[in-house]
């Protein structure tokens, strides 16, 4: 993984009424960054139409990743990186309208990736049918037990109402779907909300990134149009943490005049570090009067945002500006035109941590960022 681009630039990154304003030319010193694309390589997955599987819900073959593969988890198995990763064939014809299943690309390095042929999480005639047909399985987060047992939370999208799935495995291949992570909690209140994006916390354990437990208990930040939280005993029933009234505890919500004006949708797995959790997520600009001017109307630019380590609900800072956006073409065209780095990816490999993201809802991504070498983050326009 050599030839980084060997440019970073300055990102002014203030934290909002939480602390003293930060220095210019450097990261909060909580942060994860700066995160540098490696030359010459993205994207590093694209559509391949010669991927076909047979599909049990059309009976048919299906070029299942001709039109997109975007939007992907990450992890670690058997010291290689392997990425889980959206991907729609060429039916239908809008974002959304689409089906989407999940698939499977090992690296040794994190940068070139053998792909599996077939999806390994997708709809079928099971118990999920009802939750994940005709749009199906979306945006994946992965994470791993200490004990070896993969979580995936996805989207089960049917196209009436988006819901967080959980589901399991041991090897990454073979997925047991549970079902919707709230479906019990509060009589199945939650379960008939639109919900997206969990962002399970974890935490370094002998330089393995595994899933933590504060207090007693597993956290799941997740959410679209604000960041909530939730508990379990078990990783697959999810209490959301709510009011006197039940309803939920918004963490973060948008801001105007930010570049997360529009929407703060969860990113990859938390982290705890000494300095707290940190919660990577993905910010979309308003279009309106009340978006950052400095950036693209709509467009996804990412953040950070650092809770207390003990108490998960807890928050202590957040950055004003994104330490990561849409720069490159790839990044910039595609279904998405006005811009996306969507991250939901990143694994801690070989002393580094390596982001994986969506580019523009068409192709994945990938940047590196050396703790041994702090830098900023992307140039504000």
């Amino acid at each position: 993984m050599k030839n980084f681009i060997g440019c970073c630039f300055v990102c002014i990154c203030l934290l909002s009424g939480f602390a003293n304003a930060q220095t210019e030319n450097k990261l909060p010193d909580w942060a994860f960054g700066g995160f540098v694309r490696p030359e010459g390589v993205n994207p590093v997955i694209s559509p391949d139409s010669t991927s076909t599987f047979f599909c049990p819900m059309n009976k048919r073959q299906i070029d299942w990743e001709s039109n997109d593969t975007f939007n992907p988890a990450a992890t670690i198995k058997n010291g290689k990186i392997v990425v889980i990763y959206r991907a729609e064939d060429k039916a239908g014809k809008a974002i959304g309208k689409r089906t989407s299943r999940l698939g499977y690309a090992e690296s040794e390095d994190g940068v070139t990736f053998k792909r599996r042929k077939e999806p390994v999480l997708y709809p079928a005639e099971d118990s999920q049918k009802a939750m994940e047909w005709p749009g199906g399985c979306e945006d994946p987060r992965v994470a791993v037990t200490e004990d070896g047992m993969y979580v995936i939370f996805y989207t089960q999208w049917n196209q009436d109402k988006a819901r967080i799935g959980v589901a399991t495995s041991r090897d990454l291949l073979k997925w047991e779907k549970h079902g919707p992570v709230f479906r019990k909690a509060y009589n199945g209140k939650f379960n008939e909300i639109w919900s997206k994006s969990a962002s399970i916390v974890t935490k370094l354990v002998n330089g393995k990134q595994v899933i933590a437990k504060i207090n007693g208990k597993y956290w799941l930040y997740f959410g679209e149009s604000h960041v909530n939280v939730a508990t379990s005993t078990d990783l697959v029933n999810w209490e959301p943490v709510v009011d006197k009234n039940e309803n939920l505890v918004n963490l973060i919500s948008p801001r105007k005049g930010f570049f997360d004006s529009n929407l703060t949708e969860c990113g990859p797995p938390a982290i705890v570090t000494d300095k707290g959790i940190v919660l990577l997520y993905n910010g979309k600009n308003d279009k309106g009067e009340d978006g950052d001017k400095r950036f693209t109307p709509n467009s996804y630019c990412a953040g950070q945002v650092l809770f207390d380590k003990n108490d998960p609900t807890k928050l202590l800072a957040r950055m004003d500006v994104p330490f990561f956006r849409p720069m490159e073409p790839f990044e910039k065209s595609g279904q998405y035109v006005a811009g996306t780095v969507f991250i939901e990816g990143m694994v801690y490999f070989k002393g580094k941590w390596l982001l994986y993201y969506g580019c523009a809802d068409s192709r994945v991504g990938m940047a590196v960022f050396d703790p041994k070498i702090k830098t900023p983050g992307d140039p504000l326009p």
